[in-house]
């Protein structure tokens, strides 16, 4: 099995601390939108809220390539959007303790009771 690609040090320091990464999804130029990002073992991830037909999610599922602003830096990434349920679950956690004010709190519930949003979990690996 090959191992994926991870981001460095600091840039998974980065992402950790930072509350919204700025992502690009797919080969099109079209401008970055924030969207809330955990680290779980080293492994970024994100979740989609909305579950539009275009969505930063519809556009990874159909080409797995993007770019992030993470560390003072755009980087280019691809998308894995198939993630078991026990790395979920993790990101369920890491989402909780993340964004743990009273008004996110709301969403990462949402995250975490909706299957539809929770089946949007996809990693960012380095491309």
């Amino acid at each position: 099995m090959k191992t994926r690609r991870r981001f460095s040090k600091p840039v998974v320091a980065a992402i950790t601390k930072d509350k919204i990464l700025g992502i690009r999804a797919g080969s099109d130029d079209h401008r970055f939108i924030g969207v809330w990002v955990v680290v779980v073992d080293g492994r970024v991830f994100i979740r989609s809220w909305g579950l539009k037909r275009r969505s930063w999610y519809t556009a990874f599922v159909e080409d797995p390539v993007g770019t992030i602003q993470a560390a003072g830096r755009e980087l280019r990434v691809r998308a894995v959007t198939s993630v078991s349920e026990t790395t979920k679950t993790a990101v369920d956690q890491a989402y909780a303790e993340k964004y743990n004010t009273p008004w996110s709190m709301k969403f990462v519930r949402g995250f975490k009771r909706s299957k539809k949003r929770r089946d949007t979990t996809t990693e960012l690996v380095p491309a």
